[in-house]
């Protein structure tokens, strides 16, 4: 598609063609087959054998600094006249390109086609320029160029395209800041800016500040901040490759290096150098140490294996390949009960004497000890004080004897050490519980938590009063027993003797686990069955008091204490044993009559004189029961319970039948007596009643003869008492009614004031509620009121205030008027006041003006 435009407006079949200034057509002979073209200004008249196919078209107009590009252009020759041919038809150089600049109007000849419209060419700026690639070889300017080379143009400048030049791309400056440098990689062989010749993916750094534009085959990799060196800051590199750096020196590839302030303030790692860390100044004060594994030496090699020693006040920097053994360490200051265990790992002479490796010896406080690289420290080790009734284990490491040591401060040599001293698990328990073993003597209170004991320390015991404890050594194969009050303190080879008492009721064996054996006087509580010899079985609680009989300086004694291990369920045992043997040989009716009387004669038994005796003694333990108490007596089976509760009821029953006996004697008795005084009485009555029926006959002869006279008066009496009477209850009447009538005025009247009193109490509180709710409202107003004059001011409120006079009196005085009237018209009005105004308001008016 041709880019023609701009026609004139004429038609293809008009006869007469008028073409403008710098317009064209093109006409196509019929008979030749030929275009031609025809510029303006004409009047073209066209014949019947020739068509108008383009036009009137606007020529192409180039202004300056503009281009445009024709494919197929016309042929000119070197006078840049168009050739033709034979036939009068332009020649074309097909399949090419032209530039065209700034000229003249053109037309278009047929054929021609205007592939890139006139366009503004391009301006390069500074510190940019533009990639170019040909596309054919070419020679412009007298310099060859060829297919696929690339150059840049820089500017700044006007860049003027070639038909066998594309633009790849626009490269802009990188802008090199101070201690920065530019990395880059050659993309072909080339020469760099300075003229140094670079082969391809070869790398190198632009240092130089400023701007700096890349090659065409240079490739920016990045930007390179220095390092900034401090006196407390260096560099550790490493060589990528064989090379000689920037200060001459020859480095071989893997080589590693220090770089510090003493070589240069900013450091910019070359292409060659990798920047394996940033290092940071070891500084060491008067008060500190460290060694350094592998030192380098002055050859600049690290001395593999071996330890330097540095002391402080001193600061440096780690060399590549060295590194510190355990930090930076403190001066080991030691007080006057502290030392040091040290031991050789390399010989040496210490003074006068000669140190062999695993040779150890120990430094003694008060003093400041840095230790040497031919030693090394094992431990540090602190003086124990010790009270008297405190001690350690201490054991020889090279004999292994173990001795306790006791009531002094002691300090571990090089030869000791602390040796953990182990007890059976319930010892341990034992120990570490808080249990007091004369208050919490049940099998309960010794389920309370422990905590664990320091193994190293002397195993203590508290032994109770009036208790006694047994230790047995068991290197020396002999046993010792303490009496309390006493602090029992064990050696190394000696263990306590635990004891594993009975407990619960019945006895369980197991149940109580102690230290120390409590030497009564104490009691306990057994529950044992027996049989009669009737085979009535029977539960008995029974009580024994007991303790132990000894003599404390008697070694005899006191080991006899501890020969029996379970002394409480040995006793209850034996005891149960001899009561079970009595009772069986009795009846069950004699045993519960004299059970007290059995049991005791079957514990304590029978002296010469067929008494009791007052205790028992076992002698294996010389344990001592002293009383038996029965607690309670209960059978076993349904047949004994049954039984027993027969003769209970059975005994109940005859002494119920006896007391009845007494009372219903008794009672005939009271019987008896009563009669006999009712017969007396009622002769008694009847002798009374014959001198009252005399009387009466007495009395009734003087009434008949009353009888006639009073009967009359009687009568009148009792009439006039009937009408007292009458009246009397009149007035009672009378006041009675005039009472209610009373109370029921006042109840209403109660009533009334009761309603009106609630009433007003109603209307007060609501007026009261209501004057409540006025004055929030109104403190709430004067509040919002106060915060807005607040927010806005005085000055501001006033200004509101006079806001529409203001703009008023501002308008007139814009308008020029002194005095106005405005209405709408509807709104009847004074004018004699108004005019009144008017001419009132000329005076002040003249004295403005």
């Amino acid at each position: 598609m041709s880019g023609r435009g701009n026609k004139a407006g004429a038609g293809g079949d008009d006869t007469v063609i008028r073409i403008p200034p710098h317009f064209y057509i093109h006409v196509l002979d019929l008979k030749t087959n030929v275009t031609k073209t025809i510029i303006g200004p004409e009047t073209f008249v066209r014949q019947d054998n020739e068509k108008v196919v383009d036009g009137p078209t606007k020529m192409v107009i180039i202004p300056p600094n503009h281009y445009c590009v024709v494919s197929n252009p016309v042929l000119r020759n070197e006078e840049g006249e168009v050739q033709f041919d034979q036939y009068g038809q332009v020649k074309l150089v097909h399949a090419d390109q032209e530039v065209r600049l700034t000229q003249d109007p053109f037309p278009l000849y047929p054929g021609e086609v205007l592939d890139t419209k006139v366009t503004k060419l391009r301006a390069v700026p500074t510190n940019t320029a533009l990639r170019l690639r040909a596309i054919a070889d070419f020679d412009r300017n007298g310099t060859k160029r060829y297919a696929h080379d690339e150059w840049l143009f820089t500017g700044p400048g006007t860049y003027l395209p070639h038909k066998n030049v594309e633009v790849v791309e626009t490269i802009r400056a990188s802008i090199i800041s101070p201690n920065q440098a530019l990395r880059l990689r050659a993309l072909k062989a080339c020469q760099d800016q300075d003229g140094k010749e670079r082969v391809c993916g070869e790398e190198w750094l632009v240092s130089k500040t400023g701007a700096y534009l890349p090659g065409a085959y240079e490739q920016v990799v990045g930007f390179i901040s220095a390092y900034v060196l401090t006196e407390n800051i260096a560099l550790h590199l490493e060589a990528l490759q064989s090379y000689k750096d920037r200060f001459d020196v020859d480095r071989k590839s893997g080589e590693q290096w220090l770089i510090t302030i003493k070589d240069s303030e900013a450091f910019i790692p070359d292409v060659y150098e990798n920047v394996i860390q940033v290092v940071n100044i070891s500084t060491l004060t008067n008060r500190q140490y460290c060694v350094i594994l592998d030192p380098m030496g002055e050859d600049g090699r690290n001395k593999l294996g071996q330890r330097k020693l540095i002391k402080g006040e001193k600061s440096f920097f780690l060399q590549p390949g060295e590194r510190l053994e355990a930090g930076i360490q403190d001066v080991h200051i030691l007080g006057e009960d502290e030392a040091l265990i040290v031991k050789a790992v390399l010989p040496f002479k210490d003074g006068d004497i000669d140190r062999a490796p695993g040779h150890m010896w120990m430094i003694r406080g008060a003093c400041e000890f840095i230790p040497t690289v031919e030693m090394e420290i094992i431990d540090r080790r602190k003086a124990i004080p010790l009270d008297e009734n405190e001690g350690i284990y201490v054991r020889d490491i090279k004999t292994g004897k173990v001795r306790a040591v006791v009531g002094q401060t002691y300090v571990l040599n090089q030869d000791e050490e602390l040796w953990d001293k182990k007890l059976p698990e319930q010892i341990e328990k034992l120990l570490s519980s808080e249990v007091d073993p004369l208050a919490d003597r049940t099998a309960r209170a010794h389920n309370k938590e422990t905590k664990g004991r320091l193994k190293h320390k002397v195993v203590s015991y508290r032994v109770p009063h009036n208790a006694a404890a047994q230790i047995y050594d068991y290197k020396a194969k002999r046993a010792r027993v303490v009496f309390g009050p006493d602090l029992v303190m064990l050696a190394p080879d000696e263990h306590f003797t635990q004891l594993s008492l009975s407990g619960g009721k019945p006895k369980r064996p197991n149940c109580i686990r102690s230290l120390c054996l409590l030497l009564g006087p104490d009691f306990m509580t057994d529950i044992i069955t027996v049989e009669t010899s009737d085979h009535a079985r029977l539960a008995l609680q029974l009580s024994y008091n007991w303790h132990f009989q000894y003599n404390t300086g008697n070694t005899e004694d006191a080991a006899a204490l501890f020969a029996v291990p379970d002394f409480v369920g040995d006793a209850c045992k034996a005891l149960a044993s001899r009561i079970r043997g009595a009772v069986a040989a009795v009846p069950f009716d004699d045993f519960h009559r004299n059970s007290a009387r059995i049991i005791r004669t079957s514990v304590f038994g029978l002296d010469e004189n067929m008494k009791v005796k007052d205790n028992f003694k076992f002698g294996a333990n010389k344990l001592v029961i002293t009383n038996v108490d029965i607690q309670s007596v209960e059978p076993v089976d349904q047949r004994t319970r049954d039984s027993l509760q027969k003769s209970v009821q059975l005994a109940i029953e005859i002494t119920t039948n006896s007391q009845e006996a007494s009372a219903r004697h008794e009672a005939e008795r009271l019987e008896q007596e009563a009669k006999g005084r009712l017969e007396r009485q009622k002769i008694h009555d009847e002798a009374e009643a014959e001198k009252a029926r005399t009387e009466l006959l007495k009395l009734q002869s003087l009434s008949a003869a009353v009888e006639s006279t009073g009967q009359a008066k009687a009568e009148a009496q009792s009439r006039a008492e009937s009408l007292r009477i009458e009246g009397e209850a009149a007035v009672d009447q009378a006041k009675l009614k005039a009472e209610a009538q009373n109370i029921e005025a006042e109840n209403e009247l109660k009533r009334i004031n009761d309603a009106r009193k609630g009433e007003l109490d109603y209307v007060s509180s609501n007026n009261n509620l209501e004057i409540e709710k006025a004055e929030k409202m109104a403190a709430i107003e004067t509040g919002k009121f106060q915060n807005m004059v607040s927010t806005l001011g005085p000055e501001n409120i006033a200004k509101i205030a006079t806001s529409g006079h203001d703009n008023q009196l501002a308008m007139l005085r814009a308008l020029g008027l002194q005095s106005t009237l405005i209405t709408d018209g509807s709104t009847p009005l004074n004018l004699f006041n108004t005019a009144k105004g008017l001419v009132g308001a000329l005076p002040g008016a003249s004295n403005d003006q």
